[in-house]
């Protein structure tokens, strides 16, 4: 056995996690796509070259735009109302500005703690957003295994070595644009909470 045509057999068998596989892949011409027992596809790719995977980032990154915004709209405001409040201090009895001041102090720990829900939120739909798109792009990949009578799908990052032609990212890529493109389906998408929710003190 010849070097090449061993590192491409141990491949195969890294790849399975088991011995005694036989047969290479071969090309299948008629319907494009290698006949292989293992396939490979890399996740990280498939998220990021994906019009689908890309319009799920852009949500995001719009989501924190939105966000950033609001925490600065909110800052801007609480200044604004601890100003006015520091003001009255001199024209304000002890007891009445005590008062006062407590119901700022207790407004500004509930907007304090919803915009550190939000973005606790945030994070969460941020981790959860590739394993939410490998379950909407699942039949694509199950319908490449059909087609290439293989037995599995491995993640080619944990795969030490793979002959190139079992590798189907690019295949994967292409049929998911063309059969999901960049829509999100509404369950799949988090509701974003309006900014409205959270008012800073003397806002209204």
């Amino acid at each position: 056995m010849t070097g090449l045509a061993f590192l491409r057999h141990l491949a195969v068998l890294v790849g399975l996690g088991v011995t005694g596989l036989t047969g290479a892949p071969v090309s299948a011409q008629s319907i494009g796509v290698v006949q292989s027992d293992v396939l490979v596809v890399n996740p990280d790719r498939l998220f990021a070259e994906t019009k689908l995977g890309q319009r799920m980032t852009q949500d995001l990154q719009a989501e924190r735009d939105a966000l950033i915004a609001l925490n600065r709209e909110l800052e801007q405001q609480l200044e604004a109302e601890e100003q006015a409040l520091t003001e009255l201090r001199a024209e304000t009895s002890p007891e009445a500005f005590r008062d006062m001041a407590d119901a700022f102090d207790q407004k500004v720990q509930q907007i304090r703690q919803d915009s550190d829900r939000r973005a606790r939120d945030l994070e969460r739909s941020r981790a959860q957003a590739p394993v939410t798109f490998m379950r909407m792009v699942e039949p694509v990949l199950s319908q490449i295994m059909r087609d290439a009578e293989a037995a599995v799908i491995l993640d080619s990052r944990a795969t030490l070595l793979s002959v190139e032609a079992v590798d189907i990212t690019a295949l994967a890529i292409s049929r998911v644009d063309a059969t999901i493109g960049d829509r999100v389906p509404e369950e799949a998408a988090r509701p974003s909470e309006p900014p409205s929710e959270t008012t800073a003190p003397g806002a209204e």
